[in-house]
């Protein structure tokens, strides 16, 4: 049964998801923790400069010891190792991030969950709108290609396909700054807004102004080979007995093509832009940074770089959420399309 089935793939999922995210409490478990015994002796330094000073240097001292011992066993530090990586797994799927250590968001705040809800709809933003302006051009081009397999039109945008998708976006991306931010100069060379900020609805025309790099580069980037993708399926789709059929009952070319071809075509494209959101989500790292976006790849590089493992699980925890929870919305999403396969069930 189908509902069997989604059930599952649910609790597959579940399981990855959580095996994953005690595999990174692991990983980073001993950083986490000399950050916090670092932060455990600030605080207790800064405690000591406000001590009455008429204590004696033995009270000094066994307050400090008092205090130490105190904040160990607030943070589990007093417990073995597996009992350390376990709490800390446990508060992160109980979506318990705590404080960034030194990261900050806009308004000064130091909870990851603020830090992250900052970064999350900007790389949303960025790329599910190219990746929208991909599959549109590329459905659009690949249609028109497996139309007219092997000719003038088919042939040269191949050879564009083989030379543009190869590209790194990053190179390409250095490119379009160079020519659009520095040459004719009609674009920013990144960045999320000009500074200071436009107010009332010119913060969204200004915001539009400036994804228009990175948007491009990454539809160049895209679309050409969601088109050879398209072709391709669409090509052995049209050679389809059923569709030799349907022509020679005199339907219309245009309802063969989108209304028969198309049906079937569905499951494979729209696995094809489910898995390029998915991969997209997290935020590319260098392309984020190559065009100072503030997004999700931005923020993982910073972390790293400043060593802030409390923001860096919470990334984590989000990206892979996203991602996995997307594969199993993928898994459902193929079976209910595709009408040649009994998703879960027995061969009648």
């Amino acid at each position: 049964m189908y509902w069997k089935y989604c059930i599952r793939r649910i609790i597959y999922g579940l399981a990855i998801f959580i095996m994953l995210i005690f595999i990174f409490s692991a990983l980073f478990n001993a950083t986490m923790e000399n950050t916090l015994r670092s932060q455990i002796e600030e605080e207790i330094r800064a405690e000591t400069m406000r001590l009455d000073t008429r204590m004696t240097p033995e009270e000094v001292t066994r307050y400090i010891a008092e205090r130490r011992e105190f904040k160990q066993r607030l943070y589990h530090l007093d417990k073995p190792i597996w009992s350390r990586i376990f709490w800390r797994a446990v508060n992160v799927l109980s979506l318990d991030f705590g404080k960034a250590t030194i990261m900050r968001s806009s308004s000064g705040e130091a909870d990851v969950w603020t830090i992250i809800a900052e970064c999350l709809p900007r790389t949303v933003l960025l790329f599910t709108t190219a990746i929208f302006i991909n599959i549109v051009l590329g459905l659009w081009l690949g249609l028109k290609k497996a139309q007219k397999a092997g000719g003038l039109m088919d042939k040269t945008t191949s050879i564009g396909t083989m030379i543009v998708y190869g590209m790194p976006s990053w190179w390409l991306g250095m490119l379009v700054i160079m020519f659009f931010a520095y040459t004719i100069k009609i674009f920013p060379s990144g960045g999320l807004h000009s500074v200071p900020p436009p107010t009332g609805f010119a913060y969204y025309i200004d915001l539009l102004y400036h994804m228009a790099l990175p948007v491009l580069t990454l539809v160049l980037i895209g679309f050409w080979g969601s088109a050879f993708l398209i072709r391709n399926i669409m090509l052995g789709i049209l050679q389809e007995d059923y569709i030799m059929a349907t022509r020679t009952r005199g339907i219309p070319e245009r309802k063969v093509l989108y209304g028969h071809a198309m049906r079937t075509a569905a499951p494979p494209i729209v696995t094809m832009a489910l898995l390029s959101l998915l991969a997209s989500v997290g935020g590319n790292i260098i392309f984020e940074g190559i065009f100072s976006w503030p997004g999700l790849g931005n923020l993982y590089w910073i972390a790293i770089e400043q060593n802030d493992i409390p923001v860096l699980m919470g990334n984590l925890f989000i990206t892979t959420a996203l991602y996995i929870g997307g594969l199993v919305i993928l898994d459902l999403i193929y079976g209910f399309l595709d009408p040649r396969i009994k998703v879960g069930g027995k061969q009648q």
